[in-house]
């Protein structure tokens, strides 16, 4: 069994644990990196996100008319989060208001120095649920980064390396932390087991065999090992059937087959608190991967405002649930059906202008950085490349040219009731008939009026209103949405040095939480409901916390 000194452990090589290394080796102390994938999978879920980043009152939305403020940022945030319990959402409270003013002052400059630049559109993503002091984004705040999510990566990961050549940090690739040593009440170390080595490419499902053991010892330990988004077990364990319904029986995993909440288990064996486990933000838009990397792979629709959702009966969801407005409400709204899936039904000129697939390997030319391509891709005639490929192979997706044969084709799918003709012939002409005049009582088209007031919506992201069933916008199509898990809004409680807190409300000496296995920074910074564009945001944020915390004492 060997043993590795240092100043710490990082269990983790996803973007928080990069982040934190990141801060202690710009201190120049050592650290050892352990996680049980391989190399290929260095920055872990972030490589595989559209790179999105909550930021405040920036150049950009100054650019585009959008009057934002760290006052009404805050006040957005907490009318989301809805914090209400006492104990569990004391430091989230304090890690909320720490956040947005992060997000207000140094963030945007912290990541412009390391090289990450964002594209000129800010998105409006969770446009909320109808009330100003609720849930919701009061002005698009999404700005998408240049290169998605493997830039955010990069941009950590690049000095991390080079610290790498200096001798400060040590990776332990394929080491499975099943441990953490606790001498006098102070995390000094981790125990696992070393897994059978593999070259399997990044997301690929590995192997659980052992191979050996190891034990390392550091002055602290800092866990950033994720949530529990591909343990569909343990997500039905947690699931709030009060405020949700019943836990889905079908999910499709937005992230891959490692993240397994195993450390929050093993912490909280420990003795570290764990909070607000009841609390998680997972996606109904989720569509099955036809060109899948992991098991169950899905991918989340980002969608505009205009595809007409039905849920499994056919009726349409009421308002705020309309696509991209609120994701709890729609999911309750979905699962009190008794179904776990609904439809969108929308036309070619709507998927041309309005979807967008979330993930860096669904963007190629964003990701890329290929100015030239984005532009074509972007403003060229049909819908962008992958998301035709996803309406011509992924069987969640209905193309027809008349309704009847649309209908016939979502009964062919359906995986529980069928669904009726002549009802949803009447459901979309009475939708339709309220484009005849720009006013109306239809709540989504006064919706989508609004966000074509917002100049980036109109230019790139919300389609002219039209009927549905008019021929020169088909074909018609209807797309089946799934489930899809994602990310665990609670975790391991952390004070605002990110270190993890003990049931009774005394720090764990030596023990550092950060990203999604701290629920982003205090055991739940979001609370019940995420803003978007704040988990990278999240990771980057207590991550670096945690390893300026350290590095300073």
């Amino acid at each position: 069994m060997s043993q590795q000194q240092a100043d710490a452990v990082v269990v983790g090589s996803g973007l928080a644990g990069l982040v934190a290394t990141y801060e202690l080796t710009r201190a120049g102390r050592k650290v050892v990196v352990v996680d049980q994938e391989n190399r290929n999978n260095l920055g872990g879920q972030a490589f595989w996100s559209l790179g999105g980043l909550f930021l405040v009152d920036t150049s950009e939305q100054r650019r585009l008319g959008i009057k934002d403020s760290a006052e009404l940022a805050l006040h957005d945030w907490m009318g989301s989060a809805g914090f209400d319990r006492d104990d569990e959402d004391f430091w989230p409270r304090q890690w909320a208001r720490a956040y947005v003013d992060f997000a207000s002052t140094e963030k945007r400059q912290y990541l412009h120095d390391l090289g990450l630049r964002i594209t000129p559109v800010v998105g409006w993503a969770e446009r909320g649920g109808g009330f100003a002091d609720g849930h919701g984004n009061s002005v698009p705040r999404f700005h998408l980064t240049w290169g998605t999510g493997p830039e955010v990566v990069r941009v950590f990961a690049e000095p991390v390396l080079e610290a790498e050549k200096r001798g400060l940090v040590e990776f332990r690739f394929r080491h499975r932390v099943d441990e953490l040593i606790v001498d006098d009440g102070a995390a000094v170390g981790v125990r696992g087991s070393v897994l059978a080595s593999t070259d399997l490419d990044r997301g690929v499902a590995s192997s659980r065999d052992v191979t050996g053991d190891f034990e390392i010892r550091a002055g602290a330990v800092i866990v950033t090992t994720g949530g529990i988004g591909h343990n569909h077990d343990l997500i039905r364990q947690n699931w709030p059937t009060e405020r949700l319904g019943s836990a889905p029986e079908t999910m499709i995993s937005g992230v891959p087959a490692y993240v397994d909440g195993r450390m929050l288990g093993i912490a909280e064996d420990a003795g570290a608190s764990l909070v607000n486990r009841d609390r998680m933000w997972h996606y109904t838009e989720g569509i099955h991967n036809w060109d899948p990397i992991w098991p169950d792979h899905a991918i989340r629709i980002i969608p505009g405002p205009s595809s007409l959702w039905l849920d499994a009966n056919g009726n349409r969801l009421a308002p705020p649930n309309f696509p991209g407005f609120d994701t709890n409400s729609t999911m309750k709204a979905i699962l009190d059906t008794g179904y776990d899936y609904s439809w969108f039904i929308l036309t070619q000129s709507i998927i041309e202008k309005e979807f967008a697939l979330s993930g860096s390997e669904q963007n190629p030319d964003i990701t890329s950085k290929d100015l030239k391509f984005a532009a074509k891709s972007r403003l060229a005639k049909g819908a962008p490349g992958p998301v035709a490929a996803f309406a011509e192979h992924g069987v969640d997706f209905v193309v027809r040219d008349n309704l009847p044969d649309l209908v016939a084709g979502m009964n062919a799918i359906t995986r529980g009731p069928e669904l009726d003709l002549q009802y949803l012939e009447r459901v979309i002409s009475a939708r339709d008939a309220q484009i005849d005049n720009k006013f109306g009582k239809d709540a989504q088209l006064m919706a989508i009026t609004n966000a074509r007031q917002y100049l980036g919506d109109k230019l790139v992201r919300v389609a002219k209103p039209h009927r549905l069933l008019d021929p020169a916008h088909g074909p018609l199509i209807a797309v089946r949405l799934n489930i899809l898990t994602r990310k665990t809004l609670g975790g391991l409680e952390t004070n605002l040095d990110s270190q993890v807190m003990r049931p009774d409300g005394t720090a764990f000496d030596g023990l550092f939480a950060a990203g999604e296995v701290a629920g982003f920074g205090g055991g739940g910074v979001h609370g019940y409901n995420a803003l978007e564009g704040t988990f990278l945001g999240g990771c980057i944020f207590s991550g670096r916390t945690a390893g300026r915390a350290i590095a300073r004492d």
